[in-house]
């Protein structure tokens, strides 16, 4: 009977290091314990975005909306740091961010309600700003494989499609006519493929006068990677003109976002 209390005694000693080895490894307070994906909204998302932006990963607004930009910024994050790379911020992801980023709650949540287009967090410290901090000190982001679900035969087409719009303008101009062809993908106004967005009827003026067809050059394919991998000047923009050569009165009624080169990017 000593040997058998004993023995239990044992066991239960076993069972309850066992259970405590067994605690999930990755197990972080910093967000709640949410998978945040596509389509999530709130304070978890405020916190992701801003962690990614304090790497220099996410160059959009820090609105909590987690979004397209949000969705490749993670993916790029989780390829470097040799994560899974799903777009899905479950416990692994969030624990590796935690590790590399800071975040201030309280001053991130100070800029929102100011109103202010908050993409600049990271760098100075908040106590030491005396106006907007400065931008992660990185290059904009660039693919280093082709994202999934989209096909060779897309980013030649988009190529060629920067290249007949844009080509002349500034690098950051020929990304946001990259990133308003993905806007319209992504948006149920427009055709849900490339191609179709493209080749939509009175879409693209490269398309009118066979521009389309030039050969793209090498500045033009990185865009469009680029535009791929989350990087959006546009600012979700789904339409865009030259105000010298613009001959639709209805695209003037557009409301404008900003002006990159000759082109004005309109909602």
């Amino acid at each position: 009977m000593r040997f058998g209390a004993k023995y239990k005694l044992v066991l239960i000693l076993m069972m309850c290091c066992f259970g405590l080895s067994a605690a999930p490894a990755h197990k972080t307070d910093a967000f709640t314990n949410q998978v945040i994906q596509k389509g999530a909204v709130g304070d978890d998302v405020i916190e992701l975005q801003s962690r990614l932006q304090y790497l220099g990963y996410y160059q959009g607004q820090i609105d909590g909306v987690f979004g397209w930009g949000t969705y490749w910024a993670l993916r790029n994050f989780q390829e470097s740091f040799g994560l899974k790379v799903d777009g899905l911020a479950g416990e692994a992801t969030k624990a590796k961010l935690v590790k590399a980023s800071k975040y201030n709650k309280q001053f991130v949540k100070e800029q929102i309600k100011k109103g202010k287009k908050f993409t600049h967090y990271g760098g100075t410290e908040p106590s030491k700003q005396t106006g907007p901090a400065p931008a992660p000190k990185r290059q904009a982001p660039t693919a280093v494989n082709t994202p999934a679900g989209f096909s060779q035969n897309d980013i030649q087409l988009m190529a060629n499609a920067v290249h007949g719009e844009a080509r002349g303008e500034p690098y950051e101009g020929q990304v946001a006519v990259a990133a308003v062809i993905l806007n319209r993908v992504n948006s149920p106004l427009f055709p849900n493929t490339v191609s179709g967005v493209i080749f939509e009827p009175r879409a693209f003026t490269a398309v009118a006068d066979g521009q389309i067809w030039l050969t793209p050059n090498e500045t033009s394919k990185r865009a469009v990677l680029d535009a791929i991998n989350g990087w959006d000047p546009s600012t979700s923009a789904l339409y865009y003109f030259n105000p010298d050569t613009a001959t639709s009165a209805w695209i003037w009624t557009r409301p404008q976002i900003k002006r990159i080169g000759k082109h004005i990017f309109c909602k």
